[in-house]
């Protein structure tokens, strides 16, 4: 079977799967051997990654746009986007890899067509990093709405690494290699945005 590159690996898994006779052996397959059989069309290997790896994606876009729906959709596009895309995969990089860096960059295009509209999910890179609770008081919440505008005003590679490194926990040779630059980059990006959210914050939080 081969890959309809128009169509949603999620339909092509749905149709692929009476056919592929070692299913069984995907679940413990590693992503190696998973993007092989996907690059050849088995889309039952793909959805195994997208079922793998929706969870960290998702969590990526969502701290770039801070609406589940809209982080909902970005996970899909990114997937979808992959599954057309496989060919180009040469292997230079782990899949993880890959799959991070097509959803930070559907992230980055969703933020500069349409602001995003804060909810109460706290974004506070600089304190618990916690979402607040159903009591929390108001002075917490306008702080950390106040935390999650600056972060969305940082320039684009500046938001992407701090939010790579410091809420991901990501290695800066992770995120170089995810933004394709080098470490150096990374450092100087997360560097300079932690200095202006310290600006921009200044007597707010």
């Amino acid at each position: 079977m081969r890959a309809d590159a128009t169509a949603s690996p999620w339909t092509l898994a749905a149709s692929a799967a009476s056919t592929v006779s070692d299913t069984p052996a995907f679940e413990t397959a590693d992503d190696v051997v998973l993007v092989e059989a996907a690059r050849r069309g088995d889309a039952t290997a793909f959805d195994h990654l997208v079922t793998r790896h929706r969870r960290a994606v998702y969590q990526v876009c969502y701290r770039f746009v801070h609406q589940h729906e809209d982080a909902a959709d970005l996970t899909q596009d990114t997937f979808v986007r992959a599954w057309k895309s496989l060919a180009n995969f040469r292997g230079e990089a782990r899949f993880s890899t890959w799959i991070h860096r097509i959803a930070v960059n559907v992230s980055l295009n969703r933020v500069s067509l349409k602001t995003p509209v804060a909810d109460t999910a706290d974004f506070d890179l600089m304190a618990d990093q916690h979402a607040p609770a159903p009591g929390q008081s108001l002075v917490d919440r306008e702080r950390a709405a106040a935390v999650r505008a600056a972060v969305q005003s940082l320039p684009p590679r500046q938001r992407t690494a701090l939010v790579l490194r410091t809420y991901h926990e990501l290695s800066h040779q992770e995120v170089a290699d995810i933004v394709g630059t080098s470490v150096g980059a990374v450092k100087a990006n997360v560097f300079h945005a932690l200095a202006n959210l310290k600006k921009r914050l200044e007597g707010k939080v």
